[in-house]
């Protein structure tokens, strides 16, 4: 699925985790029941979008373009889960467990791009983003500590 190069350009690569990241938590939320854990799926998405939106805008400043030649694609449909547009088939700490390993995922791709950044500014912008990875991994965590309480 991953056409781009993290060696070529880290940055880029970014872009399509980022991509790839917000139509998997879409697709989540288009299939949880229940208004909060909607809610939760939706702002990930969005803030995947806005993680694309700075890797982007600093390309741009470093004088670069961002390289529309291998635009993100729509994941393929295994990726999202499921294969139709039914409620997930699994209950909702599953889903919580699911988002834990796909930031923790995140995460380590972010620090294992720092050693393929061309520059320092990539190189901490990349840093930045496997923070980020990981206030959402502990989102997930507070969330399943909830539902544990709640057992």
């Amino acid at each position: 699925m991953n056409k781009i190069n993290p060696e070529q350009d880290a940055l880029q690569f970014a872009i399509y985790k980022e991509v790839e990241a917000y139509y998997f938590y879409k697709a989540l939320s288009e299939r949880v029941a229940g208004e909060g854990a909607r809610k939760m799926f939706e702002d990930l998405a969005n803030e995947e979008l806005e993680h694309k939106a700075i890797i982007e805008l600093e390309i741009m400043k470093s004088g670069k373009m961002v390289n529309s030649s291998l635009p993100p694609k729509v994941p393929g449909r295994e990726y999202i889960v499921s294969d139709t547009d039914d409620l997930l088939d699994m209950d909702y700490k599953d889903v919580i467990l699911l988002g834990i390993a796909k930031e923790e995922a995140s995460f380590r791709t972010y620090v294992d791009l720092v050693a393929h950044a061309s520059d320092e500014k990539s190189r901490e912008i990349l840093l930045s983003l496997a923070e980020e990875e990981i206030r959402h991994k502990l989102r997930f965590e507070k969330e399943y500590e909830m539902l544990l309480k709640t057992d």
